[in-house]
């Protein structure tokens, strides 16, 4: 029988960092149940000490296997790890399909690593809107690192860097999708980047393209260094490692680290609260008669566009369309 928890239990289990205790408290936040925000606002006050990496990147070039083996480089220097891997999700249950990862499995059964897999729940970026309630609970859990893995799916990824600390870019030689990433923008978001399968006869090609690119911002300090690894044997894992170190004490020391966690955290709040207005706002469409009539009035051309959104945002968010006019 499955163990009913009470708030004050997961408040505690999750401070003791008991693994039953934060799934329990992360599936309540996935679930968007209301003892989730009870649970986050009181631990709230204990979190900020997890250093939190983005991991992102086009699909298939190995940031599972890449993050596998960045973990069993932290585990190595005794620190403890939280890995969050947001997936596709499936139509049928907004579950994370690929749920988690095997090529993570090697770490199931460390107490010192804590692996949850999420799905994207329609969310149009790589992150789950629930991903920052989890890194909260990773957090106020004590987990000195957290590894914060997107989908790869294009331009959304900059989405990463609205949540984590630093961000790694993981890219691949030979890929067509990694030469779409570096055209898609994606070059503005890294604070390192790791070409990996080093072993592959278009690595050096690759790193020199990849350089010539980020040679092209003027502002030198924001050139992220580029590194050649292979995962799987844990080849330049460990410089990579000490290049994300070197990289977050920069930051930390001239302040630039706080200032990016106030601003990620404020972005957070707009993004969140902007996902819950349009899920209101979609609901009412379909709920309330006149608001549907409305929008059969402007498909009748009957009534304009813009009258009918100020009707919407009176209706649903109770604004004074006056002052927004202002």
């Amino acid at each position: 029988m499955r163990k009913r928890w009470t708030h004050d239990e997961l408040v505690a289990g999750v401070l003791a960092d008991d693994r039953r205790a934060l799934a329990r408290a992360i599936s309540l936040v996935e679930n968007r149940d209301p003892e989730a925000e009870r649970i986050v606002r009181e631990l709230y006050p204990r979190t900020g000490s997890a250093y939190a990496v983005g991991v992102t990147g086009p699909p298939g070039v190995g940031k599972s296997s890449l993050i596998g083996a960045l973990v069993r480089e932290v585990r190595g220097a005794g620190l403890t790890v939280g890995v969050v891997s947001v997936d596709p999700s499936s139509p049928f249950t907004q579950g994370a399909l690929l749920g988690d990862r095997i090529r993570l499995s090697d770490h199931f059964l460390d107490p010192g690593v804590f692996i949850r897999s999420m799905g994207t729940r329609g969310h149009l970026g790589g992150l789950a809107e629930a991903t920052l309630q989890t890194l909260l609970l990773l957090d106020a859990a004590g987990r000195d690192v957290v590894f914060l893995e997107t989908v790869g799916t294009g331009q959304s990824e900059v989405e990463v860097i609205g949540i984590a600390d630093v961000v790694l870019l993981v890219l691949m030689p030979g890929s067509g999708d990694s030469v779409q990433a570096l055209k898609a923008g994606i070059m503005e978001i890294p604070d390192v980047i790791a070409v990996n399968k080093m072993d592959h006869p278009g690595a050096t090609t690759m790193v020199a393209e990849v350089r010539s690119i980020v040679a092209l911002d003027p502002d030198r300090d924001r050139r992220p260094p580029i590194l050649l690894t292979e995962a799987v044997r844990g080849e330049g894992v460990a410089e990579l490692w000490q290049e994300l170190e070197r990289r977050r004490d920069a930051l930390h020391g001239d302040g630039r680290l706080e200032e990016r966690r106030r601003r990620n955290l404020r972005g957070e709040v707009v993004s969140v609260a902007a996902a819950r207005a349009r899920e209101r706002i979609e609901r009412a469409l379909t709920t309330d008669a006149r608001l549907v009539g409305l929008l059969e009035e402007v498909q009748r051309r009957e009534t304009d566009p813009l009258t009918v959104v100020g009707a919407l945002l009176d209706e649903v968010l109770g604004t004074d369309r006056a002052a927004d006019a202002v």
